[in-house]
């Protein structure tokens, strides 16, 4: 594959790792300003929900100045926002630093994941996404569990840690993605997305394509579930449903993530061999039912089983919807991505709270069914694909 997948895949690594780090502390260190519940939510979610504000915007920009410039100038903005976070005296600078951080963050990944794309050939995209992906899962694996300790030591240390990263992974961009692509060769399109003139005509074209659709129904499910009610319901059921005590709802996670971890670089290369929509239905298929399952009476087997299924269904989703991105819009990609982004991130703030409020007033089988729903529609986007002749 060519160099720049390696190096994005190295700058995701060291990004995630940083972010995992952080995450541990933000909780921490807003209360230490003396505020409340609520206002800890706030400065959680100040990042994610500018993140999403911005993320067209940062496509935009892109498409403008060009994926390089804009993913250097992304990690900059994220590591200097990170740093003056740690050194804020009051709570409302902190969490308009936090806010600035989003923006940054919105940049870097729609850059990324564009140059990403178009420097893939097409018969190599479906890998290249998964080793791309690949780094930001072996990074939020590792993070966690050293920021928990740092948070320990001094709630400020691990802002300035990650900050650090994020530096580095700038000083990574500009020295070694010197030099954008062009088009990449080998086609327009890998072995599951159409040939037309869709691939040319920017996000108006790419929104009248049932590939893009069907790649942003997945998308939205992978926000609705793996970034967000996977996170925010699971460890709740198991203590509340289940009985059991925070480390299950961990071990289920850790299975959970070491599947698709596993799985990954497997998943891309079916993407790119057995073709994008058989790939895209098996994927949208495992990650429907493991959900399906727990709306069902609960017990610990099935949980766990689910969890691995999930992960196995993840490493499919995390590669072929963006796989399908680069075959739709393989030049101008910048806004096409950017959308694709955003889904993802509504994905991840719509489905905790509609999950919870389903939880609150029905159980917690009502608010899998209908996650499960959402992913069944990503199934359904999935089957709608044109069916494309394999190819030698």
């Amino acid at each position: 594959m060519p160099r720049e997948v390696g190096v994005l895949a190295l700058i995701a690594f060291v990004v995630a790792l940083g972010f995992g780090v952080v995450v541990p502390a933000i909780p921490l260190f807003a209360r230490s300003y003396g505020v409340g519940t609520t206002a800890v939510g706030l400065a959680v979610s100040a990042f994610a929900l500018f993140r999403f504000v911005s993320a067209f915007a940062g496509g935009a920009l892109v498409d403008r100045l060009g994926e390089r410039l804009v993913l250097t100038a992304g990690l900059v903005v994220v590591a200097v926002s990170t740093g003056l976070a740690a050194l804020a005296g009051n709570f409302p600078l902190f969490v308009a630093l936090r806010a600035v951080g989003g923006i940054g963050s919105a940049m870097f990944t729609v850059a990324a994941l564009s140059l990403l794309l178009r420097s893939a050939p097409a018969d190599q995209r479906g890998r290249a996404t998964a080793a791309f992906q690949g780094g930001f899962v072996l990074g939020g694996i590792a993070g966690p569990a050293a920021g928990g300790f740092l948070a320990e030591l001094s709630p400020r240390l691990p802002f300035f840690l990650y900050s650090g990263f994020l530096l580095a992974a700038g000083l990574v961009s500009a020295g070694l993605l010197s030099r954008a692509p062009g088009p990449p060769p080998g086609g327009r399109v890998g072995p599951g997305g159409p040939e037309g003139p869709a691939a040319d005509g920017g996000l108006r074209a790419a929104l009248r394509s049932r590939v893009y659709l069907a790649a942003l129904v997945a998308n939205l499910g992978v926000g609705w579930m793996l970034f967000g009610v996977r996170s925010s319901l699971v460890p709740l059921y198991v203590t509340e449903e289940l009985g059991k005590s925070v480390a299950w709802a961990g071990a289920g996670l850790l299975v959970g993530s070491v599947a698709q971890a596993v799985a990954l670089l497997r998943a891309g290369r079916l993407a790119d061999t057995w073709g994008r929509r058989p790939a895209l239905v098996l994927g949208t298929a495992l990650t429907t039912s493991s959900i399906a399952a727990l709306a069902f009476p609960p017990g610990t087997a099935v949980f766990l089983l689910s969890m691995g299924t999930l992960g196995l269904g993840a490493s499919l989703l995390s590669s072929v919807p963006a796989a399908l991105v680069g075959d739709v819009s393989p030049r101008q990609g910048g806004r096409a991505v950017a959308v694709f982004q955003m889904v993802a991130d509504l994905g991840a703030v719509a489905g905790p709270l509609v999950a919870g409020w389903l939880t609150d007033r029905a159980g917690y089988q009502a608010a899998f069914g209908v996650s499960a729903g959402v992913l069944g529609l990503a199934l359904v986007a999935a089957l709608a694909m044109p069916r494309v002749p394999r190819r030698a």
